[in-house]
């Protein structure tokens, strides 16, 4: 036991960044998800207000959904735009230098948000979302290259999983500050939603005393004294030349001196199967119901009799037992391997959902069976905490090397913004129409993606990125494969 904790103490460097790179990084991201719920009448609210106040009119029902579904969609498609510029900034600036300068966007959008009541301007208020959207969606890809960088293959795992644990506690501080004792009130939304003005200055103040990744100095820069005083920091004061010998040979087995482009990425035959992969993991993290799961709560706690003032308290606590579930997942993935865990995950998440279905659907035939859909929330949330919310990511940057990682994250975080803008527009109507069955659609999808990983996807735990690329040639270059060993076998039978 104390030799495991001395040998955590070395690489007390990395977890103080890898607290840094979250706290300006996923954290914001997940902070915005969950920050426009509570101060939502108080915003429609002052739109009115100040139209009144210009045209001398209340603003029309429809006019108002229309510039609040602005607000809220706004910031998915700055999301998707700052999601396109990352790969090739943080290729050629660093991840480091990124991430600081990223940081003065949600500065300027926090000050924009905290004036708009002042200024009786919503215009503000759409503008900052924009921002806001732009620094979440460049900042969780530039975070996840460079957490994906700066762990020793015995903590990759907790490291790479990091990032979800920092997206679950931004959603959980979005959801608790607004809460009416808190931030929760009328007087206080346009500081509630300035409130990641923080986060940003506390990454720009502390950022600047790390090193920038080891393999992005070492393989991109060529500086080998950078790259061992880098990991010297993050690891501990030990002799790293085993893990340098890795990254020369991943760096020699490059087709070219750069970073692969995304067009480049997505024509490269040797990741073709990475890339299918990724596409699948993605998809079923967007399409799992973890947001109809959301959605619904409310519905099922006031069947089960829950006082409405009780209500916002339980969803927080729903948000922490996904807290909860990443950081275990942190904890555990290095010992039992990404692939058990997460198809363990999907066999919860799959069974939750068809129970879901069934108790609400009889929810209102038996006196106790809310209480069953209670417990069954909680059951779903902390599966996909473990599972997908938590190994999905780590997969993904496992996958691919220092040469395609950059690009690949870009792919991520296209089809994730493109996910939530998805499911923001058409996900009301599909509740509307099918009400609780909608939850069989995410049980499909999920037991389809679920049954692609369980044969197609290799495990990755505490393999170098050279043995997980032999992993999927097997895929990649079946064909070739299949010709050599007909060949081989042609060659013993036939020794003419």
């Amino acid at each position: 036991m104390s030799l495991r904790l001395k040998e955590l103490v070395q690489y007390h460097g990395l977890f103080m960044l890898i607290f840094v790179l979250g706290i300006g990084g996923s954290f914001q991201y997940g902070f915005h998800i969950s920050i426009m719920n509570s101060p939502s009448q108080f915003v429609k609210s002052f739109i009115n207000d100040t139209w009144i106040h210009r045209y001398h009119l209340p603003i029309t029902d429809n006019s108002l959904r229309l510039l609040w579904s602005f607000i809220v969609s706004s910031y998915c498609i700055g999301g998707l735009l700052g999601s396109l510029g990352s790969g090739y900034l943080a290729s050629k600036y660093g991840k480091k230098r990124c991430h600081l300068y990223n940081n003065v966007i949600p500065i300027a959008a926090a000050l924009l948000m905290g004036l708009s009541a002042n200024a009786k301007s919503f215009e503000m208020i759409l503008i900052a979302r924009v921002l806001y959207g732009i620094s979440a969606g460049f900042g969780i890809n530039i975070h996840s290259q460079y957490a994906g960088e700066i762990a020793d293959k015995k903590l990759r795992g907790f490291t790479n999983t990091s990032i979800s644990i920092f997206v679950t506690t931004g959603k959980l501080t979005g959801q608790i500050l607004g809460l009416r004792e808190i931030l929760g009130v009328e007087s206080q939304w346009p500081l509630l939603l300035a409130f990641s003005g923080l986060w940003a200055i506390a990454q720009m103040v502390t950022l600047p005393f790390f090193p920038e990744s080891p393999p992005y100095l070492l393989m991109e820069k060529e500086d080998k004294d950078g790259c061992t005083k880098a990991m010297k920091q993050l690891w501990g004061d030990r002799n790293h030349q085993k893990e340098i010998d890795e990254m020369l040979q991943e760096q020699a087995s490059r087709r070219s001196g750069r970073s692969l482009t995304v067009l480049e990425l997505l024509r490269e035959p040797s990741l073709r199967w990475q890339r299918y992969i990724l596409v699948t993991l993605t998809i079923a993290l967007q399409l799992c119901g973890i947001n109809a799961v959301y959605f619904y709560a409310i519905d099922v706690f006031k069947a089960a009799g829950f006082a409405d003032k009780e209500i916002p308290y339980l969803t927080v606590g729903i948000g922490a037992c996904e807290c909860a579930s990443v950081v275990l997942c942190s904890l555990v993935i290095d010992h039992f391997g990404r692939r058990l865990i997460l198809l363990t995950g999907y066999a919860c998440m799959i069974l939750a959902l068809g129970l879901l279905t069934l108790t609400i659907s009889l929810q209102a035939t038996f006196s106790w069976m809310p209480y069953c859909s209670v417990v069954l929330l909680f059951i779903y949330t902390l599966s996909f905490g473990i599972g997908a919310g938590g190994t999905s990511i780590t997969i993904n940057l496992e996958i691919f090397s220092q040469e395609a990682r950059a690009a690949a994250v870009v792919i991520l975080g296209v089809i994730n913004w493109l996910g939530l803008t998805i499911i923001g527009l058409v996900f009301p109507f599909v509740v509307a129409t099918m009400e609780q069955f909608c939850f069989l659609i995410f049980l499909f999808i999920t037991a389809i993606c679920g049954t692609f990983l369980y044969f197609y996807l290799p495990e990755t735990k505490g393999k170098s990125w050279l043995q997980i690329r032999d992993d999927f040639n097997k895929y990649n270059f079946r064909d070739q494969h299949h010709t050599e060993d007909q060949s081989k076998t042609y060659s013993i039978s036939t020794p003419f």
